[in-house]
């Protein structure tokens, strides 16, 4: 699509000329065949207003009369795109990217999101340079039948809040399911949908056994898939136990491997289970496994879980590894992989996650430490590769939900297999840095702004 980017000037245009006349540059006019002079419609966000364009010599901008502007929330040296529909006598400037955060905190000027913030910075620095605008706002600003929002955004060194129309796509970055389930945030994006055809992506948390078992449905992903169930009955921890020497109970909705239970068989009758809680790791013995699941009825009561054989993996100085590929759509609307980290479990940890004491470190260096010649180490990098992008695509096909990115984990057993762990709908935007502090904008933070540009038709 041929983009043409336009600089916003907020000024009165001229005592001749009315509220609703707009100045647009006289090459632009003429590229896109806007006319002059006629009642036409320009478009941002949701809101529509007629206007009448008059031309001037002007480089690449748009100048728009200050009551305009605050009807339809432009403020001054935005940098948008721009394109003209003849068909639809519509003039459209945008894409106003929403995106959907948990809290604000009022009182912390440098730090409004928390440890969010630094990643909304990086976000307007990449909607500059894509020519759109972003705005960040939390639950309580989201109401039923809403036709504009209070939202957040950055600029002239400072974040403020401002009145938005409804965005054209709306990115949700929500990091509580509790949040996600409020009547009200249901609503609102029920609404922009129906409304204003708002696209909104990342719509909702993935939990555990709704990715295993939508995966199911494709043969050509089984591959992938170790043996796992939502965890119901003795009986079914039984024949588990009976197929698999190591078992894994991880909580369907749980993250940043909390929670997680490793069940292993040890001579004779016995079993060992390992819990992962905030102190580390603890370890309790068992005589049987009838006396583990009496053990674990009362987690049952309150808490569903997967049950999940246990994989034999690689290992880095004798800690497990395993690999977190972000998966993202693009300015073409296609899967891509954006980046994959190795991330090593901590000492006595099981779980690779950060916030367990795991490490990160490249595909490359962690399979130099594994059993494999460098012939099937470059095996193994395409092979985490393409189970990435089949995983994504197979998410797509069979959960009727809209995903812009996507968090897969896997592992890599001592025989070279890839297996999928889990796939994270709201992947962190910390624990998939590249592998350098270098202050520029993530090529991640880039497609976020690409695929939204995409969507909004821009």
């Amino acid at each position: 699509m041929t983009r043409t980017k336009v600089g916003i000037s907020i000024q009165g245009t001229s005592i001749y000329l009315d509220d609703r006349t707009v100045v647009l540059s006289e090459a632009i006019a003429k590229k896109w065949k806007v006319p002059s002079n006629q009642t036409i419609t320009m478009r941002f966000g949701s809101v529509k207003q007629d206007i009448k364009v008059v031309t001037a010599s002007t480089s690449n901008s748009l100048r728009v009369n200050p009551a305009l502007a605050s009807k339809i929330g432009l403020h001054h040296g935005a940098q948008l795109n721009l394109h003209y529909r003849q068909n639809t006598r519509t003039l459209s400037i945008g894409p106003l990217i929403g995106v959907m955060i948990s809290r604000v905190y009022a009182g912390s000027n440098d730090r409004p999101f928390g440890a969010i913030t630094a990643f909304c910075k990086e976000m307007t620095d990449a909607c500059d340079l894509f020519g759109a605008i972003v705005c960040f706002f939390p639950p309580e600003e989201m109401h039923a039948n809403a036709q504009s929002i209070s939202a957040y955004s950055y600029s002239n060194g400072s974040w403020s809040k401002k009145t938005y129309p409804i965005p054209n796509v709306i990115y949700n970055r929500l990091t509580s399911r509790k949040f996600e389930n409020k009547s009200n945030v249901q609503q609102f994006m029920n609404d922009a949908k129906a409304h204003f055809a708002t696209e909104i992506f990342n719509e909702k948390y993935l939990d555990k056994t709704e990715v295993f078992e939508a995966l199911r449905k494709n043969n050509s992903l089984h591959g992938y898939l170790p043996e796992s169930y939502l965890f119901k009955n003795y009986q079914m921890l039984k024949s588990m136990a009976a197929r698999h020497s190591v078992l894994f109970l991880k909580p369907i909705t749980g993250s940043l491997g909390k929670g997680i239970i490793r069940i292993r068989k040890e001579a004779g009758e016995a079993y060992t289970c390992h819990y992962t809680n905030l102190a580390g790791v603890r370890k309790q013995s068992f005589a049987s496994l009838t006396a583990v699941f009496q053990a674990l009825s009362g987690k049952l009561k309150t808490q569903r879980y997967q049950l999940q054989q246990g994989l034999d993996l690689i290992t880095s100085d004798g800690n497990p590894v395993d690999f977190r590929a972000l998966v993202q759509r693009g300015a073409l609307g296609e899967w891509a992989i954006t980046s994959i980290v190795a991330r090593i479990a901590g000492t006595q940890h099981f779980v690779s996650n950060l916030a367990r004491g795991g490490s990160l470190t490249t595909v490359a260096e962690a399979l130099t430490k594994s059993p494999f010649s460098s012939a099937i180490r470059v095996s193994v990098i395409g092979r985490l590769r393409k189970a990435s992008l089949d995983i994504a695509k197979g998410i797509e096909t069979n959960i009727p939900n809209h995903f812009g990115e996507l968090g897969i984990d896997l592992a890599v057993d001592k025989m070279g297999k890839v297996w999928l762990l889990e796939v994270n709908s709201k992947p962190s935007k910390d624990d998939n840095t590249p592998l350098n502090n270098e202050r520029k904008i993530r090529p991640s933070v880039k497609q976020i702004v690409q695929y939204s540009r995409y969507l909004a038709k821009f």
